[in-house]
């Protein structure tokens, strides 16, 4: 059943601190109806009949930095938490501590993306011009700068496929109660399709970003549920505007607690199971240590994989603090790095942070953001 459009962007406007109104004139593209045939033939979510496990924790060991001549590489790759002389193949006492990366969990199913390919996304709403890429340019400059970004990744680390992404949010959170009652905008249908569209055009696939507000993920998420069965749509959840409290989203930070991802996580295997997909990536930006809470707690399945986010802007100094402190010190299971254009750049910066200088990160990012 096709979802009634929803007749909102008349009356709201993004209205928080940072964020630029919506414009008066959008652009929009004709409506497209994507079907599971349209996209699963794409070789990005074709579905191999087994999972190379050896070469799930020899990349996962990669991303972490852990040098073959560890004893903990071996340890790894035997699934024993005693370390293991590298030369031997037997165990052994070292005074060099276990790293916390790479993490253990439970293997993904056949047709993971991750940790096989890194991904690089531009983030934003059509509508917007401050809320990311997406909206800032023409889409034909948009696509031509996202090709030529994946090819810099490409370029620096050629052991590790890249994808192209887009990251479109599909719900903005409002600083006014709006129409849905929840502080929240949900994006018309016309605009999800463009998403895709973008993406057919850029080989790349495509994640749906939810601002949920005063609302709830466990009623937001099941009404994306026929775009959620397509093999190339993936999920991000933004804690920031997840305001469990009540407040208005832009008056404080949210959060979000490791059951909300579980909830969310468990819902996606769901559709993965009914769909027969290969497993889905589910994204949590995370900038401050209570935006998450029970970190510790959070179950990757081998239908969903989970990666959390550094979404902290500012100096090269700053970003590599937050990442080491909030994300790489709490693992889950992957990791990933927004890069900001234009806040990035803000004093005392002097640069963008490089490609390189993220990936000499422990452990290296497998998911890179532009907003």
């Amino acid at each position: 059943m096709k979802k009634k459009s929803r007749n909102w962007y008349s009356a709201v406007g993004l209205g928080i601190a940072g964020f630029a109104a919506f414009a008066a004139v959008g652009y929009y593209a004709p409506g497209v109806t994507f079907s599971r045939a349209a996209t699963s033939t794409a070789p990005w979510v074709e579905k191999p009949a087994v999972l190379d496990k050896v070469a799930y924790d020899k990349k996962m060991l990669a991303l972490a930095h852990v040098a073959t001549s560890s004893p903990w590489y071996e340890a790894f790759l035997m699934g024993t938490t005693t370390p293991i002389d590298a030369v031997t193949g037997l165990a052994t006492t070292t005074t060099i501590k276990k790293p916390a990366w790479p993490v253990k969990t439970t293997y993904p199913n056949a047709g993971a993306l991750l940790p096989f390919n890194r991904i690089v996304a531009y983030y934003g709403n059509f509508y917007s011009t401050g809320m990311g890429v997406l909206g800032q340019y023409p889409p034909d400059e948009m696509l031509q700068k996202l090709a030529s970004t994946t090819a810099m990744w490409q370029a620096t680390d050629p052991s590790t496929p890249v994808i192209p992404a887009i990251h479109y949010i599909v719900e903005t959170a409002q600083a006014d109660k709006s129409k849905s009652g929840y502080y929240i905008a949900r994006m018309p249908d016309d605009q999800i399709d463009k998403a895709l569209a973008l993406a057919a055009q850029a080989h790349a696939i495509v994640f749906i970003d939810f601002q949920v507000g005063t609302s709830d993920i466990r009623r937001e998420l099941p009404m994306y549920a026929k775009y959620l069965a397509l093999p190339n749509v993936h999920v991000g959840i933004d804690p920031e505007f997840y305001m469990k409290d009540g407040a208005k989203p832009g008056t404080e930070v949210g959060t979000m607690d490791a059951t909300d991802v579980n909830w969310a996580a468990q819902y996606l295997a769901g559709i993965v199971k009914a769909n027969n997909l290969p497993p889905k990536i589910l994204i949590i930006h995370r900038f401050t240590e209570a935006m998450v809470t029970n970190a510790e707690r959070i179950q990757p399945l081998p239908e969903v994989q989970i990666v959390m986010d550094m979404d902290g802007w500012g100096s090269e100094a700053k970003k590599i603090t937050t990442y080491v402190w909030i994300v790489a010190a709490e693992p889950v299971q992957f990791t990933g790095f927004k890069l900001f254009y234009k806040n990035d750049l803000k004093p005392p910066s002097t640069g963008m942070m490089t490609p390189a200088e993220v990936l000499s990160l422990t452990p290296a990012p497998i998911y890179i953001q532009y907003q």
